[in-house]
């Protein structure tokens, strides 16, 4: 093969270039609600403080509340093991206990 002669064509090319297109669809579908949200808030937030300069510290308050209340309520609905002993069912070690039933026959 020389330096001048064409690369053999890939016929799975095509398909990759399919593919990677359809993730990147697929991303985009997927994550343009959040960062359309993300955005918006900004430019509301930016647009409320070029007219009242109080409005960024109202809603810097507001967040930090926010932000509160939802770790206290993460706090407040974490696991916690039981108080009491659990019997876990373990077998005893040693000869079983007698009881009445083919021993007493005996």
């Amino acid at each position: 093969m020389s330096a001048s002669s064409p690369r053999p064509s890939r016929p799975w090319g095509t398909l990759g270039a399919g593919a990677g297109a359809a993730a990147v669809a697929a991303c985009a579908a997927c994550c343009a609600g959040p960062l359309l949200a993300v955005l918006g808030s900004i430019g509301i937030t930016s647009s409320l403080a070029a007219l009242w300069m109080p409005a960024s510290a109202v809603l810097a308050v507001a967040a930090g509340l926010g932000v509160l209340v939802v770790l206290h309520r993460r706090r407040t609905s974490a696991c916690r093991t039981a108080p009491a002993p659990t019997d876990l069912g373990m077998p005893a070690m040693g000869r079983p206990p007698e009881t009445g039933g083919s021993q007493a026959a005996r």
